[in-house]
Formats: C-alpha cells, structure tokens, sequence
C-alpha cells in the first residue's frame, strides 16, 4: 500500500488518510509494546461508549507498524478557536464538558495514572530530596479512578458537521484522579503560551467540577515534573521550573 495523504507528522510518526480510514505509522526507533499499547488503550476505551475513532486493524506498512482507525471528519476544537476567536469563552466550554464527561467514564483495565507518575518521577534527574517530595506529594492526593485523557487539547478534539465531538489519541490514557488530567490540561495551554485560555480553562474545570482550584494546583508540580522527562528541551525547562516554583 502507498500512504501518501498526509494529515498529520509528529516526531517518530506520521498519520495518512486513505478513505474512511486513518493509518498512524510509527518508525523503526519506536517501541512495539508502546505501539501495541496505545491500540490496546483505545480499544479499552472505545468499551466505555465514548465517541472516539475506532480500531480497525493493526499492521505493518514497509516494515512499519501502523494502527488503523476511523477517520473522523470534521475540525479540531483549537482550529475552531483559532478561526473564531472572539467565542473563545464557548469553545472552552464545550472543551470542559467533553472533558467531565470523559472522566465520568471508568476503564478499570487501564494502568493506573499514579503508578505512571511515581515512575516517572523516578526518571527525572531532580535531587533525592526533591524526588522524595514529590513522591509524598502524590501518595497524599486522594485515590481515583476516573478515565483521564493524559493528553487533553483542543487539538485532540474533532467536531463534526452534526456538532458531535470526537476524541482522539489515547496514547496517554490512564485510570485516575481527574484534577491531575486538568494540571496537564493547564500545563498544556500554558506550554503552548496561551496564558489567558489557561487561566479561563482551570477556573471553569473547577466550577463545572465543584473543585477547588487550590486542589488542582496542588497537582501541578507532580504532573510536571512526570511530564519533564520528554519533549523538547525548551518545554523540560519550562515544566521543571514549575516544579522549582512550588517545591520552594
């Protein structure tokens, strides 16, 4: 097969459309286990009855392993804010109750999100002390099991012509706290300079949530400093300086 209609390239794989198909390629350099694992996820959670692309097939294309999906189409939810800035307010909105109702949501076979970030914290390269503290910070937040994105952006949002949202990439996805999947939210908007829209996203999660905002802020230094380990240079410097501000 020759994949040639591109729509969307990211570092170590490229996504082509073919039909009503979508093909995520992956690389050589990637792991097949996290490959195996990102389908594994979707499908787990395409059982909670969420609109989500669902998997076709998982194959190799030219010595790559690609996972096949429906193609949605329609326009992200950051397109749409983009193009239509002032109702920004309402994309946000929207943005949220998606958001609410992913975490309404249980997928009890999926990892847990705190698991992931006790290791991940172990993979930075803070001080023992500061690894120590964030480690007791996390066992002290509360235990849930809510279905948290890990990777929630307007970018993974599609709208359809009908108004019906979609959610993509479940690469991320875990089982836990969702006050934490918002301190990645937020921490996203802020990476990506968008300060106002970050603001305006945490004080409306924790309305329709009934969450304090001190409490979801509690969980930014522990998601950041989860979140330090990869990505490019400029974002490690901008999470682990989160996690400096609050540690201090």
């Amino acid at each position: 097969m020759k994949l040639e209609n591109i729509i969307a390239k990211r570092k170590n794989k490229t996504v082509y459309r073919e039909g009503n198909l979508c093909y995520k390629v992956f690389d050589e350099t990637y792991s097949k286990a996290d490959i195996l694992n990102e389908a594994l996820n979707q499908a787990r959670v395409e059982e909670t009855g969420l609109n989500i692309p669902k998997i076709r097939e998982i194959t190799m294309i030219d010595g790559k392993w690609a996972i096949v999906t429906d193609h949605i189409e329609g326009k992200t939810l950051s397109d749409m804010m983009r193009d239509d800035p002032e109702n920004i307010d309402a994309y946000l909105e929207r943005f949220v109750d998606i958001q609410l109702e992913v975490q309404g949501k249980s997928c009890p076979l999926l990892r847990m999100l705190r698991d992931k970030m006790n290791r991940k914290i172990c993979e930075t390269n803070f001080d023992a002390t500061t690894r120590y503290d964030l480690h007791m910070r996390l066992e002290a937040m509360p235990r849930h099991a809510k279905l948290c994105h890990g990777d929630f952006n307007p970018s993974n949002i599609i709208i359809t012509e009908d108004g019906t949202p979609y959610v993509l990439d479940w690469s991320h996805a875990t089982q836990g706290n969702g006050s934490a999947d918002a301190a990645r939210t937020y921490l996203l908007f802020r990476l990506a300079g968008e300060t106002e829209a970050a603001e305006k996203y945490m004080k409306l999660f924790c309305e329709k949530s009934n969450t304090e905002e001190a409490y979801v802020r509690k969980w930014l230094p522990i998601v950041a400093a989860s979140q330090s380990v990869k990505g490019i240079e400029r974002e490690r410097d901008f999470l682990r300086e989160w996690v400096n501000t609050y540690i201090d």
